[in-house]
């Protein structure tokens, strides 16, 4: 470990060497009283560090808040949409994806699509939801290359989308939901919450 002569030759002889890491100046302690240009200088760029250090970690804080909030706000959305498709029969599920349940989510579109007449789904090709989802319960994305399959007339709602893999037996199948805000469906807020409105409408559909 070098010692305190060391150090000031080495800063002496690389005298860019703090102005080039100033990362360094936060593990410095600050002169007691500042003596001329060059001291004051050397305080300034502490604060400054301290500051910027100060600044990133509350924006930190500020993202993990806003993150926090959108996640509520998602799992109210989701107990509304349970709470319509517990009144809803069998036979109207599909219907209620599709009127009831976008304003419910605060989304532009909702759809059920499966692999086989089913339920009033949207028809989609065999092998279609394993080939988007793969092992994946919930995906998010934006401008899917398959839109138009699963969205029909509102795919030009659909801006940014997430698609939930409905589990049970039953044919493949999975909600899609459309939203021109990227706001409303942030990954950010989490896959939980969805999941767990994909398990629900399979209920409702007797999977």
């Amino acid at each position: 470990m070098a010692d305190a002569a060391q150090v000031e030759a080495y800063l002496r002889a690389h005298p860019r060497f703090l102005a080039d890491n100033p990362d360094l100046y936060r593990a410095l302690l600050p002169p007691e009283r500042v003596h001329g240009t060059e001291l004051a200088d050397h305080m300034a760029a502490m604060l400054a560090a301290e500051r910027a250090h100060a600044n990133a970690m509350a924006a930190q804080a500020n993202s993990v808040l806003s993150a926090g909030r959108a996640a509520a706000g998602l799992t109210a959305r989701v107990q509304e949409a349970v709470l319509a498709l517990m009144h809803c029969p069998r036979a109207g599920v599909a219907d209620c994806i599709a009127s009831e349940l976008p304003a419910l989510l605060a989304v532009d579109a909702m759809t059920l699509c499966a692999e086989a007449e089913w339920h009033g789904a949207r028809l989609v090709p065999k092998g279609f939801v394993c080939s988007l989802l793969g092992s994946r319960i919930v995906m998010f994305g934006a401008e899917c290359v398959e839109t138009a399959t699963l969205h029909g007339e509102a795919m030009l709602l659909a801006r940014h989308e997430a698609l939930i893999r409905l589990p049970g037996s039953g044919p493949p199948a999975l909600l899609a939901l459309a939203s021109r805000d990227a706001a409303t469906l942030d990954p950010a807020q989490g896959s939980g919450p969805l999941a767990f409105l994909g398990r629900v409408v399979a209920v409702a559909l007797g999977r």
